[in-house]
Formats: structure tokens, C-alpha cells, sequence
């Protein structure tokens, strides 16, 4: 499953320019959902983090998530054609819904191996295919497709994801089998919708 999130064709129509508008208006205004959920669980992961040290770089990246990424939102369905109101009255899609409630399990459970658990899925996968199809992307992309890639690939989202493996794997030397079992179950429900959201947006462009 976690291939067909890297090398889903969304992504390649997107790095190409050839992805049709409703579908990345459908793509976007149900990804914008997630953006306060992530927020909860990411603020989540950092209280529960071990040190100082230990959250600083998940400080950093909520600014870039609250800042750019959510800007981008906002320019992006404006440029569109979709009004903050036609945003909000957009059905809600039962693979957004199933990950919306998948983030505030896990940022609920106050257990940090299953908030790394999803915050891993949703940020590695998207590094992975960002950085497969970054190299080999049209010219003059519209924006919406061209700062989507820019934001999921490069040195600083990859020190990101390397964090967040970091944490994973430093609480992986420490779960007890059930905790262990746990996290697993995390990563691959988050693998699961992840690839359910791709293929309805994809099911659009088609």
C-alpha cells in the first residue's frame, strides 16, 4: 500500500500540470480539513515529546504548517474558483473523515508512539512521492501544483521527516509488545486512508 501512495498517478498528473481542476479542487479543499486536526496532533506530539530538544523542530514545523502551508490553501482554492463558502459546504468524503478521526485518536491516546505513528505516515509518504516527482515536473506549473511539490520535498522537509523517524524509532527501543502493536496499527490504518484519499481525487480527474 505504501507504493501505491509514492506512486499514485495523482502525483504524477500534478507534476505534469495535466491534473484537472475539480479534481484538485476536491483534493484541496478536503486535505485543507485536515489542517486543524494535524495542528491538534502535532502540538499533541511536542507536549509529549521527552525534551526541549525533543520539540523544537516540532515547534518549528506548526509555524511552517500554520504559516505557508495554510496560506497556500487559501491562494490556491481562491485561484480556483472556490469560495470560503462553497469550501465549508463541500460533503465531507468518508476517507477524510476516517483520517480527521484517525489524528485526534491518536492525539487523544496521550501515547506518543501513536501520534508518531500517523504524523510519520502522513509526512514520509509525502516526501516520498514530492521528492520522486520534483526532479522531473513540467515547466511553468501552476502554482497550486508547483508550491504543493515545493512543500513536500528539499533539505528542510527531509530533516522533518528524519525527526519524526527519529522519535518513532527512539520510542520503538522502548514499546513493550502491545505498544509495539499498537503503533503498527496506527501506520498502516494511515497507510489505508491515505490511498483512499488519492484515488477519489483521482476517480475526479478521470
Amino acid at each position: 500500500d505504501w507504493n501505491k501512495i509514492v506512486e499514485h498517478p495523482f502525483t504524477d498528473a500534478l507534476a505534469a500540470g495535466t491534473i484537472g481542476q475539480d479534481a484538485m479542487r476536491t483534493y484541496l479543499i478536503q486535505d485543507h480539513r485536515f489542517l486543524d486536526n494535524f495542528v491538534v496532533l502535532l502540538a499533541s506530539m511536542v507536549a509529549h515529546a521527552p525534551s526541549l530538544k525533543d520539540r523544537i523542530p516540532g515547534c518549528q514545523f506548526l509555524a511552517l504548517i500554520t504559516g505557508k502551508e495554510n496560506t497556500y490553501f487559501e491562494r490556491s482554492l481562491e485561484a480556483l474558483g472556490v469560495s470560503e463558502e462553497e469550501s465549508k459546504a463541500a460533503p465531507m468524503q468518508e476517507c477524510t473523515q476516517g483520517f480527521l478521526d484517525l489524528m485526534m485518536e491518536a492525539s487523544s491516546s496521550g501515547k506518543l508512539h501513536k501520534m508518531l505513528s500517523v504524523l510519520v505516515v502522513a509526512e514520509w509518504s509525502y516526501l516520498s512521492w514530492g521528492t520522486r516527482v520534483s526532479g522531473s515536473r513540467a515547466k511553468d506549473l501552476p502554482f497550486w501544483c508547483g508550491e504543493w511539490i515545493d512543500l513536500h520535498c528539499g533539505d528542510y522537509f527531509e530533516s522533518v521527516i528524519g525527526y519524526l523517524r527519529g522519535l518513532l524509532d527512539a520510542e520503538g527501543r522502548r514499546m513493550t509488545e502491545e505498544e509495539a502493536s499498537e503503533a503498527q496499527d496506527m501506520f498502516s490504518r494511515a497507510v489505508r486512508l491515505e490511498v483512499s484519499f488519492f484515488d477519489h481525487a483521482w476517480a475526479l480527474h478521470k
